[in-house]
């Protein structure tokens, strides 16, 4: 079963148990239908299965209750850790959203026949077919918006200096902004998003 992380704890509220969710989507009206979640800590991935007692919208925030946590010290001790559910219980996707878990591990890729770069387009694969520059790893938050952390591939010939990083023995990662201007066909059923542009690897 798929599941995904839709909200975090952010530290106790009042005395019997309840406490602050954050949500990773910025949206909180789906979390009134939950019946149970799952609690996880994203450093050890230790986890434990939650009955949702009850779920209170705030002015700037929400809070939750589960049973079993019942004092701000148990809170305390699951403080930070993800709270996480099934596919179907998640956030509704909008246009041109997608889930984190679904854009890890898709394949980053290029397609020479853009001719950016200066990139000499006959020591390129065939034009058509795409080069694999990397691997997305994570999406983490920006100064002004998403970032998508991507690691280079070791065979990928498109960037000058990743032959030397290579013999050297590092993992080259980068951080690409998320938006239409430098990722574009962003495609999860077969695992792939298009790069626009490679001079922001560099």
């Amino acid at each position: 079963m798929e599941e995904f992380v839709t909200g975090f704890i952010r530290g106790p509220h009042g005395t019997k148990g309840n406490f602050k969710v954050e949500s990773a989507s910025g949206y909180y009206e789906h979390f009134a239908d939950l019946e149970e979640v799952t609690l996880r800590n994203g450093k050890t991935g230790d986890s434990k299965k939650y009955k949702v007692e009850s779920v209170e919208v705030g002015s700037l925030t929400l809070f939750m209750k589960l049973a079993g946590i019942d004092t701000p010290e148990e809170v305390r001790k699951v403080n930070g850790w993800q709270i996480v559910v099934p596919r179907d219980d998640a956030c509704p996707l909008g246009k041109n959203e997608w889930y984190v878990e679904d854009l890890k591990k898709c394949s980053l890729v290029y397609y020479p026949e853009q001719g950016e770069d200066g990139l000499a387009v006959e020591s390129a694969p065939a034009i058509g077919q795409p080069v694999v520059i990397g691997t997305i790893t994570d999406v983490m938050e920006g100064g002004s918006g998403d970032l998508i952390e991507v690691v280079l591939a070791e065979d990928c010939n498109l960037l000058a200096d990743n032959v030397k990083h290579t013999a050297e023995g590092k993992v080259r990662r980068v951080l690409i902004p998320l938006n239409f201007n430098f990722v574009r066909n962003v495609d999860v059923k077969n695992k792939t998003v298009q790069l626009m542009h490679l001079w922001i690897l560099e």
